[in-house]
């Protein structure tokens, strides 16, 4: 398998993803990880009906997306990984999935979380995750569509949330 692209976007499955990232990086399955999503009935029919045609859809808890991906059983698919937990891309990659790169492109706003960029707002434990990531040799960039450069994710963050 190759992971052709690793995106954290609240929205999941939208317009971006669907009319632009798909298409411009030929992928062939976009594998939805989190525990939250996969519980929820509602989300799943939602992303269903959200994915590309012709393209397949995978919606899997954090443990299964990692076992799948470990046991190759996508090894002929271009994959699209989209997570809207942080926290799952960590586990991800100390379960030993080869992610070396993610494009944190939309993270929903709420109280007590900072902006990074127009679209991407972080709580405390989120950006900890993304250095976690980090240290953990994943380099992030914040990429909101492929027809524009991919920016320095880290520097962003820091810039924004120094650590004290």
């Amino acid at each position: 398998m190759t992971i052709v692209n690793v995106r954290i976007d609240g929205r999941l499955i939208h317009g971006q993803v669907a009319m632009l990232w798909v298409p411009s990086l030929g992928i062939d399955r976009v594998m939805v990880v989190g525990d939250e999503i996969a519980a929820d009935d509602f989300g799943k029919e939602a992303l269903k009906l959200a994915k590309p045609t012709g393209t397949n859809l995978s919606i899997l808890p954090v443990e299964k997306a990692a076992n799948n991906i470990l046991a190759h059983r996508y090894d002929s698919q271009k994959v699209m990984i989209v997570t809207r937990e942080t926290a799952a891309l960590v586990a991800l990659k100390k379960a030993g999935v080869d992610i070396t790169e993610v494009n944190v492109g939309n993270v929903s706003n709420a109280d007590g979380k900072t902006t990074i960029y127009k679209s991407v707002f972080l709580s405390p434990q989120e950006a900890a995750d993304l250095r976690e990531l980090n240290s953990l040799g994943v380099k992030l960039v914040h990429q909101m569509t492929p027809q524009v450069a991919a920016e320095d994710f880290m520097k962003a963050l820091n810039e924004k949330m120094p650590l004290a």
